[in-house]
């Protein structure tokens, strides 16, 4: 069978050794370093492989690191060849390197572009300058920049050049200006000097049309400052005081009913969210305020994942959406993957949100894997010289994971337990009401109905009971019910956490006046 093509650009990371789901399931035949996974962007799935021998695999790593390294090193302009040679090759269905009309119409469609047949023919023939019913070469380059033309930025051009058609670094200087940009000549002539095509213009300091549409099109002219496409704010507040990036039911890749489980949600990215944006300073926050986020988590960005964890057969906890036809992966190995993963794109703290429904002896498991699997990176007591009391920044977090559970209380603490399953729902989050609704009795279809509704988790009759080694890691994230705004603001306890939806987070703001 024929083997698809892969670009390098469709590429999010090469892993060494067995670092997927599949190679450490299906690898063990293979010596660890002949393996490796090419991850993806997006949607697609890994793609593990084992090479010939350990010197092979290298030169594969290294090779596609390389070509990695140099895609993103490259200029807009080469940017823009390498994406215009990528779709034609995609459209040349004979491989001739020629177009016909019908191959430039899959084109089309292949950029999303809804062109009338009419003029799409017209245009084809104005680039066919040999005749022959063939784009190739010099005609392919010309049909594709006049499809590319931008005739709103050829007159923002116009507007400014005038009637030479040519940008002087003082024109480029007037353009930012009306902007809201500050730009001095110094840096009006680097933009030039780093986007022109043209050598003679760029020699002399000026810019054509091609160069202004290149650098309007490169990250310099994009409308967000690219100061902020990292992490600029201050990081030394306490940990309340920042939005958290967060994941819910992280480790479904699919439906909530009868989706595939794994633990390359933990993994993989959907797409690039921000990494703890500030809160104002002037709010007042006694828990860690958590933002909903889909998708998968850790490459993306997200520093909060969920882990549903329920009872498993041989003593191992396994995580997967109670009561529904999703399937189940070892709680080991979710943790594993988070090690492996936790700190590949922020160095910022991890939060594991445990949604306990184990016994006593399988969350004493949880914990004993969470303490061999991660470390010293997994957070087990208060930070050295700081008030236990008191929340740290996620600067003084760097490089640790934090679990998010249930606290037992101390001996000195009026015993207070832990929530029964009613009050736990009461105070659980939006997406918790929505998970509830999702195992209510009902048809899904696909499935009969008496399938669904069956009970497919191990729920041990200790499971509102707390272990006090998995207790003992709830250090800063301490999940408790909401004693209300007047008690919160009277006696803050920042290492608390509450959950609820925003149904009841109206109703209370409501009751306060």
């Amino acid at each position: 069978a024929r083997v698809p093509a892969v670009s390098v650009s469709h590429i999010e990371g090469v892993r060494e050794g067995r670092q997927s789901e599949g190679l450490r399931k299906h690898g063990a035949a293979f010596p660890e370093r002949h393996c490796f996974t090419l991850a993806f962007k997006g949607r697609r799935k890994n793609l593990d492989l084992a090479a010939r021998g350990e010197e092979d695999a290298r030169h594969w790593v290294q090779g596609l690191t390389k070509l990695m390294g140099r895609l993103q090193a490259m200029s807009q302009m080469e940017k823009l060849d390498h994406w215009i040679h990528g779709v034609l090759q995609r459209a040349d269905r004979n491989k001739d390197n020629k177009m016909s009309f019908r191959e430039v119409k899959s084109m089309l469609r292949m950029l999303n572009i809804d062109m009338d047949d009419v003029y799409a023919s017209r245009l084809f023939k104005e680039c066919d300058h040999s005749g022959n019913e063939r784009l190739e070469g010099r005609e392919l380059e010309e049909f594709c920049r006049r499809l590319l033309r931008r005739p709103e930025l050829e007159e923002l051009f116009g507007r400014y050049s005038g009637e030479d058609r040519v940008l002087s670094a003082e024109e480029l200087q007037d353009f930012l200006r009306d902007q809201g940009e500050e730009c001095s000549l110094r840096q009006a002539r680097t933009i030039i000097r780093t986007h022109e095509l043209n050598e003679k213009a760029k020699q002399q300091d000026l810019m054509m049309l091609d160069g202004f549409m290149m650098y309007l099109l490169s990250a310099a002219g994009d409308i967000l400052n690219q100061e902020h496409t990292k992490v600029h704010q201050d990081m030394s507040q306490p940990l309340s005081h920042y939005f958290i990036s967060s994941s819910h039911n992280t480790y479904l890749t699919r439906n909530q009913i009868g989706g595939t489980s794994s633990t390359e949600a933990y993994v993989r990215c959907v797409s690039p969210v921000p990494v703890w944006p500030r809160r104002s300073r002037g709010s007042r926050v006694t828990g860690t305020p958590l933002v909903p986020g889909g998708g998968r988590a850790l490459r993306a960005g997200c520093r909060c994942v969920e882990l549903d964890c329920w009872e498993g057969s041989d003593g191992e906890p396994v995580v997967y959406h109670g009561h529904t036809l999703t399937s189940k992966i070892l709680f080991r190995d979710v943790i594993e993957s988070i090690r492996d993963s936790a700190f590949e794109k922020s160095p910022y703290p991890v939060i594991l949100s445990l949604e306990n429904h184990c016994g006593l002896e399988q969350q004493a498991t949880m914990a004993r894997h969470m303490k061999a699997i991660l470390g010293d990176r997994l957070l087990t007591q208060p930070l050295q010289g700081q008030d236990p009391h008191d929340l740290p920044s996620p600067e003084q977090l760097k490089e640790k994971i934090l679990v998010k559970g249930k606290k037992l209380p101390e001996l000195w603490q009026e015993p207070r337990g832990l929530l029964d399953p009613e009050e736990e729902e009461e105070e659980e989050e939006e997406e918790e009401e929505e998970k509830v609704q999702e195992r209510s009795p009902r048809r899904v279809r696909g499935f009969p109905r008496d399938e669904v509704l069956g009970d497919h988790s191990i729920l041990a009759k200790d499971a509102s009971q707390g272990s006090p080694e998995l207790s003992a890691l709830a250090v800063y994230c301490q999940a408790v019910p909401f004693p209300g705004l007047a008690q919160a603001l009277r006696h803050p306890q920042p290492c608390q956490i509450s959950s609820f939806s925003e149904r009841k987070a109206r109703k209370l703001i409501k009751e306060a006046g």
